[in-house]
This record gives C-alpha cells, sequence and structure tokens, in this order.
C-alpha cells in the first residue's frame, strides 16, 4: 500500500464538501476511464451496434430506429468528455509533479525547468530546439569516436 505523505487543507464545512466532491468525482472518472476501456467495454459496444443493426427491420429503418443510437452515442459521447478528461489532467499534473521532483532532487539540473509547462508556446519551442542540438552534438561525438 502506497504511503502517502501529505495533508489536506480546508477545515470548513464547505471546504470539506466540496473536498470529498471532488474526490468522489475522481474515483467516479477513474474507475469510469478504466471500464471504457477495457475489452469488455469495447466488446459490449460492438455488440449493442450489432443488435441495433439487426434490429432495423423490425423497425423498418424507422426515424426512431436512428434516433435510439444517434442519442445514446451522442449522450455518452458528451458525457466521457468531461471524463476522461478530468482523468488525463489529474494524470498530466501527476507526471508533471514526478519529473519536477526528478529535476529537483538531480545535482547539476536546471531546477528552473521544473515550471516549465507554464512558459509560452514560443519559449518552448526555443527550449525544443536546444535541445534538438544537444542530441545532434551527442550523435556527432558519438559516431567521431567511432
Amino acid at each position: 500500500m502506497k504511503q502517502r505523505n501529505h495533508q489536506r487543507h480546508g477545515s470548513s464545512g464547505e471546504g470539506q464538501q466540496r473536498l470529498t466532491l471532488r474526490e468522489f468525482f475522481r474515483k467516479f472518472a477513474h474507475q469510469i476511464a478504466e471500464a471504457v476501456g477495457s475489452p469488455g467495454a469495447f466488446l459490449s459496444a460492438v455488440a449493442i451496434i450489432i443488435v441495433w443493426a439487426f434490429s432495423g427491420p423490425v423497425f423498418h429503418f424507422s426515424d426512431t430506429w436512428q434516433l435510439i443510437i444517434n442519442t445514446g452515442t451522442t449522450i455518452i459521447t458528451f458525457l466521457m468528455v468531461f471524463l476522461i478528461q478530468n482523468t488525463q489532467n489529474r494524470d498530466s499534473r501527476a507526471v508533471h509533479l514526478k519529473l519536477d521532483e526528478l529535476i529537483r532532487s538531480v545535482q547539476g539540473a536546471r531546477n528552473w525547468m521544473i515550471d516549465l509547462e507554464d512558459l509560452s508556446d514560443e519559449e518552448i519551442e526555443a527550449f525544443r530546439k536546444e535541445f534538438q542540438r544537444f542530441t545532434k552534438q551527442s550523435r556527432e561525438r558519438k559516431a567521431a569516436r567511432g
């Protein structure tokens, strides 16, 4: 079991309620994202489409028959955008924190790079080009050594 060395802040009832709602949504979004990304969920979706397609002749391919699948998929897609975005945002923040910790702990690392994601696109692109130069120089030195 992972040990957590952090404390949650906020002692007001409203803050605790907000934290509880946020924590509930985080867990819910994570569970849904995990479930939807499973082979079983994919097979279920395929089965629903097959049942819907084969039911077409029974309902004479009516507008209602088409509306059922269109409405269902639209609602599911709309809701999934928010759930998946929440999970991706959280995962991205966690990865950034892990990388920040690595940068912070390595002697000689440029600690000012810890908040690199807060820079403008132009500044990030300049750093990307700098690292491309480092890579090219490293390859050239390696090739020169044989």
